[in-house]
């Protein structure tokens, strides 16, 4: 299936952090977003969402992925943040709860097609005692942009 998805990502940049290592924190979880810098904030876009699937699959955290894409999402798409200091480390780690005193990387999911639902599906999949059940892609299995068929 071909998932048509618009990711935005957002990051505020302290006085008292180095604008490098936020940007290193949204790229070690994000690989295809290039952060710039605005008004003091680190933003970036992807259309994809498969390297930042991969982690949730290592992590083994899909069934907690779920439930806050699913907590958090409309007709349009889905959002959620995540800890900055974790995804500086390649972990993923969701902010709930009270905000970080740093703030945290906010994302925007879009999704075009098929429909957020089907996508939450795509990234995490349901599981069964931690096995992704019926998954709509294999972990690892990278959609490269550049491939005719995507």
């Amino acid at each position: 299936m071909i998932y048509s998805v618009d990711v935005r990502i957002e990051a505020p940049v302290n006085d008292t952090e180095v604008t490098d290592r936020v940007a290193d924190a949204i790229r070690n979880v994000f690989p295809d977003a290039e952060p710039v810098h605005e008004n003091g904030m680190l933003v970036a876009e992807a259309h994809e969402l498969d390297a930042f699937s991969d982690v949730l699959h290592e992590q083994e955290i899909l069934d907690t992925a779920r439930r806050v894409f699913l907590q958090n999402s409309t007709d349009e798409g889905f959002d959620f943040s995540l800890k900055k200091q974790a995804a500086f480390e390649g972990v993923v780690n969701f902010a709930v709860g009270e905000p970080d005193e740093l703030g945290e990387i906010d994302v925007a999911v879009r999704v075009r097609e098929p429909d957020a639902e089907a996508f939450i599906d795509y990234v995490a999949p349901e599981t069964d005692e931690g096995r992704p059940v019926d998954p709509a892609r294999e972990y690892g299995d990278r959609i490269d942009p550049e491939d005719a068929e995507y």
